[in-house]
């Protein structure tokens, strides 16, 4: 886990509704520039706090799973992933990803069965 002290330079909005965040940060050690190549790309999570983190929402933090998966995948774990995504933006009242899951994959599949002749 990778913990900067950083300022929020730019907020912007994109057309897809989500929104491209730009930080500066101080002067940092090798490590931590290779950390940060090394995320490039790929799936984090980004936490944002004034205040220092207290030890128990260093936990919360360090237990974060995001049920990304970052090799090569099925069809199916895709769509998962995408779905978790679009369930983080915006969860349409489920506190739950599996719920939200397995009502946008039903509602799917019902309209490829409608599509079947009779």
């Amino acid at each position: 886990m990778l913990i900067l002290t950083a300022i929020l330079e730019n907020l912007s909005s994109r057309k897809d509704r989500t929104l491209k965040l730009t930080f500066g940060t101080q002067e940092l050690s090798p490590d931590q520039v290779t950390q940060l190549y090394a995320a490039l790309d790929k799936f984090i999570f980004v936490a944002l706090k004034v205040d220092d983190f207290k030890s128990n929402e260093m936990k919360i933090l360090s237990d974060l799973q995001s049920g990304y998966e970052e090799k090569s995948k099925s069809q199916s774990k895709r769509i998962q992933s995408v779905l978790f995504i679009l369930w983080n933006q915006n969860n349409e009242g489920f506190v739950d990803f599996d719920a939200y899951y397995k009502f946008k994959t039903e509602k799917y599949i019902d309209h490829l069965k409608s599509k079947i002749e009779q």
